[in-house]
């Protein structure tokens, strides 16, 4: 059985369970930041798990499948993640850095590309960190599981993608959430904002976040700092955030009602990637048909 978006987010070590995420995603995004990128906002993070989705829905019998400028677009501009224009560039951007090449073969129109290897291990180690986010939930055994059988991502994947973007709650995060993840980088300053989260240090509704280095933050992460500061600031108008020493602004706290609606939108995403794994065991399994 997986868990359902309610039974995560009342579960009382789902948080725990997040920031463990959290910190997995940023030894991802430390040991490879521009492949990291491609899932640090939600737009770049819908585009690119959808992108993978097509290729591992490739059917050789099926004239435009699998990922090609046309497919990807199409699906993308059809939920309004994005412009026909960016899918270009996204996918210009990723020939650049060479995390997909044309599928080898005769040159067709559509042209059809293929993730490279260094795309499917990030796939895989992506799908583990949440995975094993999942287990420490219930001592569960499913990133032992695809460390094992790492085939089982050709499965899971493309479902939890489609479920996903079909889902408003995930791909439309709440409007505070929405303030970070729909800025570039802005999925990674969460990241690092959560996994700086101690409940033991949560008093009045505010979770002290301890103190804060924009400059360090924002070289890390390769933004700028100004458009940090602009970002952590419209956050503390919101009521998301706030600053224990105004004016110096270096202890920062985190209201509980702004992580309680991030864990909530997390819990969305996460309640996927436990179905579809799931449910891909069962196919590989035998229980369940494709």
């Amino acid at each position: 059985m997986s868990f359902s978006v309610e039974q995560l987010v009342r579960h009382p070590e789902f948080i725990s369970s997040l920031r463990f995420l959290a910190e997995a995603l940023r030894d991802r995004y430390d040991s490879g930041p521009r492949i990291a990128r491609l899932l640090a906002s939600q737009q770049r993070w819908l585009l690119t798990q959808t992108a993978y989705a097509l290729h591992l829905e490739y059917d050789p019998t099926v004239p435009g499948s699998g990922l090609t400028v046309v497919k990807l677009r199409d699906v993308i501009t059809h939920y309004r993640v994005a412009s026909r224009n960016t899918v270009l560039s996204y996918i210009e951007e990723l020939l650049t850095y060479r995390f997909i090449a044309p599928a080898a073969g005769a040159v067709r129109r559509p042209r059809r590309y293929e993730p490279a290897e260094v795309s499917h291990a990030a796939m895989i180690s992506w799908y583990l960190a949440n995975l094993a986010a999942l287990d420490l939930l219930d001592n569960g055994g499913r990133a032992a599981a695809l460390a094992a059988h790492p085939e089982l991502v050709d499965l899971a994947q493309p479902r939890m993608a489609r479920r996903c973007l079909e889902v408003a709650a995930w791909r439309e995060p709440p409007e505070r959430v929405g303030l970070f993840l729909w800025t570039e980088a802005g999925g990674l300053v969460m990241d690092h904002l959560i996994s700086r989260v101690d409940l033991s240090m949560e008093t009045d509704g505010r979770v002290n976040l301890g103190r804060i280095d924009t400059r360090a933050i924002a070289a890390q992460f390769m933004m700028s700092r100004t458009h940090l500061q602009r970002l952590l600031r419209k956050a503390a108008d919101g009521g998301s955030l706030g600053w224990y020493d105004e004016p110096k602004k270096t202890r920062l706290w985190m209201s509980r009602d702004f992580l309680d609606e991030y864990c909530r939108w997390q819990a969305v995403k996460l309640a996927a990637v436990d179905e579809a794994f799931t449910w891909a065991q069962s196919v590989k399994a035998g229980t369940v048909s494709e």
